[in-house]
């Protein structure tokens, strides 16, 4: 079944990419989705010269990621490098730290970041989200802490449906902030007092920032490993999506958080060491 999948996706992909490496070649693909490392892999021997690299931050890549002619993998933990091995026991892996956006690294401070999205100083606030879909009961989960005072910065990424329904329930409970897709994640984060979302790159970004992570188990089967591994990195609880149960682990955690210190908790030269070390191990 893995290998009908995984043949059936290329077969769209790879008259593009040809296309695209003939106009344009490059000295290194990076592959950082399954479906492309799998079509880089069928194409290399016509590139003369090309290095490929897969990228993937699940902590169990699954057997799609893993391929042939493939020159490098960077993993974000020991365990997804062992799981590369399973597969190809003689991959070349880096460990590296979970890349970051700029903007994540130079985030304003709470008082600024508070000041720009009109939440005042002595209140309670959270950041709500849950990945580029909004998965799991948002909204009730908004309403629920809301009810108890908190400020909610929610985000419904590119749910049209539940940034509507966020809206609307704003509009009774101005305590709600409601988002749709948005690239002032890094103010939000900055703004809040804990950052609740689904495991995903989400965690690493409020890593770098210093924020305390609420998980919410609405992921199945890679989400919920890698849910496992954020626990496991510590600055972190879980909590269903049911709104009681979130709104008791929310409450419970805003009791335990001191305020922030820095503004930023990590820097970018743990990447870009990992990262150059990688790309010294191919020739590059």
């Amino acid at each position: 079944m893995a290998r009908f999948v995984d043949g059936a996706s290329c077969r769209y992909l790879i008259p593009t990419l040809r296309q695209e490496l003939d106009r344009r070649p490059v000295e290194l693909l990076v592959s950082v989705f399954a479906t492309g490392a799998a079509a880089t892999s069928r194409i290399k021997h016509d590139h003369r010269g090309l290095l490929t690299a897969v990228f993937c931050t699940d902590v169990c890549p699954h057997r799609l990621w893993v391929q042939p002619n493939t020159d490098l993998y960077l993993v974000t933990s020991d365990t997804a490098e062992r799981y590369v091995r399973r597969f190809q026991p003689t991959a070349n892996v880096a460990v590296v730290p979970a890349p970051v956006r700029p903007a994540f690294y130079d985030p304003p401070t709470q008082h600024e970041a508070r000041e720009q999205l009109g939440v005042d100083e002595t209140e309670r606030c959270v950041l709500l989200m849950s990945g580029g879909w909004g998965l799991g009961p948002l909204v009730e989960a908004a309403e629920a802490l809301a009810a108890t005072g908190i400020t909610v910065l929610a985000v419904a990424g590119r749910n049209s449906a539940l940034l509507a329904r966020l809206r609307t329930a704003a509009a009774r409970m101005p305590r709600i902030i409601p988002f749709g897709f948005t690239d002032r994640v890094a103010t939000l984060m900055a703004a809040a007092d804990l950052v609740i979302t689904s495991s995903g790159d989400t965690c690493s970004e409020a890593r770098v920032i210093g924020r305390h992570l609420l998980l919410l188990d609405v992921v199945p089967g890679h989400g919920r490993e890698n849910l496992q591994n954020e626990l496991a990195r510590g600055s972190a609880d879980v909590t269903s999506a049911e709104p009681d149960a979130l709104r008791r682990s929310t409450l419970a955690c805003l009791d335990r958080l001191k305020p922030p210190a820095d503004r930023v908790a990590q820097t970018a030269a743990a990447w870009e060491e990992g990262f150059s070390a990688g790309l010294h191990s191919i020739g590059l």
